[in-house]
């Protein structure tokens, strides 16, 4: 027998998929609260790479680095990345910080029975803002996969890298052209020059030859373009 037809069909159920909160590990259940403001706090104008799918495909990787090698601490680690960009002002100083006091702000409030862990949640979110200067020896192993899976993008399939680099063009548009392409430039430069760009041996055994390969190409762009 044919199911009966929904309101909105697949396109509804997409939608509604989309909005729906991501299955947190451990028994750890977000209260709706809690994902508003995540969600209020990503959708900001603005916004063209640091949203929700940006943190829901940080979380992919999380869930494959914690299936394939595993977390101390997974209910952590999962709220560390779900709250890494909540503060996201373009060129600001700060963001770390504010996001990783609105993750501490997030857990008195709406999850102090869970024991969790707000010091390592906090910690994780803090050295994202030292992405391209740490090197292997720096962090512990847990730290290393969890800076990786933000920074997994960069060795993703040439096509998402390009989208990923508009986005954070247009997120600084407010900036010259000539000032933004000169630190975009400098910034991977750095990243081209690191032993390293991964910094869990995980991460770079998947995408540390397809990141050089695109952080090449783009620089050969750029200098084209010059």
């Amino acid at each position: 027998m044919t199911a009966p037809a929904t309101p909105g069909g697949a396109g509804a159920a997409d939608a509604a998929r989309a909005a729906a909160p991501p299955e947190a590990p451990g028994g750890l259940v977000l209260p709706e609260p809690l994902w508003s403001a995540v969600c209020a706090a990503y959708g900001e104008p603005g916004r063209a790479y640091h949203d929700l799918a940006h943190v829901r495909e940080v979380l992919c990787r999380v869930g494959e680095a914690g299936r394939d090698v595993g977390w101390r601490r997974p209910r952590e680690v999962f709220l560390a990345a779900l709250f890494h960009d909540a503060v996201y002002v373009p060129g600001s100083h700060d963001n770390e910080a504010r996001s990783a006091e609105l993750a501490r702000q997030a857990v008195s409030h709406w999850l102090p029975g869970e024991g969790l862990d707000a010091d390592a949640i906090a910690r994780l979110i803090l050295l994202t803002a030292r992405h391209g200067a740490l090197g292997p020896s720096d962090v512990g192993e847990e730290e290393a996969l969890f800076l990786d899976c933000d920074m997994a993008i960069l060795g993703s399939e040439p096509a998402a890298f390009d989208a990923y680099d508009r986005a954070i063009a247009a997120e600084y548009s407010a900036v010259p052209p000539e000032l933004y392409a000169a630190g975009r430039r400098r910034f991977f430069e750095k990243l081209l020059a690191a032993g390293h760009i991964f910094l869990s041996p995980y991460f770079r055994d998947r995408l540390e030859a397809r990141a050089r390969d695109n952080l090449r190409r783009r620089l050969g762009a750029t200098r084209a373009d010059r």
